[in-house]
């Protein structure tokens, strides 16, 4: 433990950068809690106010703008590799594209306060065409908020009864130690849950979809992208528009005498696997997502004459 005291008395501004630069470059890491450990030693006087700050909001802005520039160069193949990374991506992504279109860069101000946007809305901001100045401005804004109030948390407690004083820099390394342990844990629990039930969900290819359609069966198309998605890549003739957050309300309108079949365009078809289980417990037996998406489809089944099938069986559906 001493080690470790000495090590955030001598290198932390270092160590803060670092911790930041990692968290805000997509890895799960606690920075927020290293803020706070950080304004004890402000308080305590064992860590200097300019380094801290400077090193916590270079971090940030050195992370964001590589994200942002990814975004505004490379599109979406970037949220893509992001997808690979994070948590909980189709939920991360499709909310923030939401968030972007109703509230532009202003959405930055709060991004890095709401559990899965800090990543995801630097590159989202360059793939939606948010300019680099407006950027800069509303990220800079929003990065003070967040660093500033972790500082100031800590430098409260910090500065707070003689005891906090004289016992800060001995209980901060433990405290981050056990809050950053306690996050992993959490964090990692949470990704492997998620990720096994998602693969539980009924699956079906875009092969098992045409030989249904073949044979003359209704089948019930829901796109569940983003509003920003669907207007640049289209989507399958016919299907019914539809976000997560919508789901419960519309299920009883939704028929159970036919095949439903959800597609969206995230990694391990996040949000399909997600709806088709919802749509189970509720006793939808006939429920599928479809196995690899609208990138799937646009690849085996984009025909004339596979186009106009669905189109006629949509409106049978319909």
């Amino acid at each position: 433990m001493e080690f470790l005291t000495d090590v955030l008395h001598r290198h932390g501004a270092l160590i803060v950068f670092g911790v930041v630069f990692a968290e805000q470059a997509g890895l799960p890491l606690p920075a927020w809690p290293l803020l706070v450990a950080a304004g004890i030693l402000i308080g305590t006087e064992h860590m200097g106010l300019v380094p801290a700050v400077g090193a916590a909001f270079l971090a940030t802005l050195c992370a964001d703008g590589l994200w942002y520039l990814a975004g505004q160069r490379r599109g979406r193949p970037v949220l893509a590799l992001l997808c690979r990374i994070a948590l909980e991506p189709d939920t991360c992504i499709r909310r923030t594209e939401e968030f972007f279109r109703m509230h532009g860069p202003h959405a930055l101000l709060l991004a890095k306060f709401v559990p899965g946007f800090s990543t995801v809305a630097p590159p989202l901001a360059g793939v939606v065409g948010i300019g680099p100045l407006n950027f800069l401005l509303y990220d800079s804004l929003g990065t003070a908020l967040w660093v500033g109030s972790g500082l100031a948390l800590g430098y409260a407690v910090g500065t707070g009864t003689p005891e906090m004083v004289a016992h800060g820099t001995h209980i901060t390394p433990l405290v981050e130690a056990t809050v950053a342990a306690l996050l992993a844990g959490c964090l990692g629990a949470k990704a492997w849950r998620r990720r096994a039930e998602l693969k539980r969900a009924p699956r079906i290819t875009v092969t098992e979809v045409l030989e249904r359609l073949e044979a003359g069966q209704a089948v019930l198309f829901v796109d569940l992208r983003s509003t920003v998605h669907r207007h640049e890549v289209p989507g399958i003739a016919g299907a019914m528009t539809m976000s997560m957050v919508d789901l419960a309300g519309q299920a009883a309108v939704l028929p159970r005498d036919r095949a439903i079949v959800f597609y969206c365009a995230c990694p391990r078809d996040a949000s399909s696997a997600e709806a088709t289980l919802v749509l189970r417990r509720l006793g939808f037996d006939q429920v599928w997502a479809l196995a690899g998406g609208i990138e799937a489809w646009r690849a085996l089944a984009e025909k004339p004459e596979v186009e106009m099938r669905v189109s006629d069986e949509q409106a049978v559906a319909a």
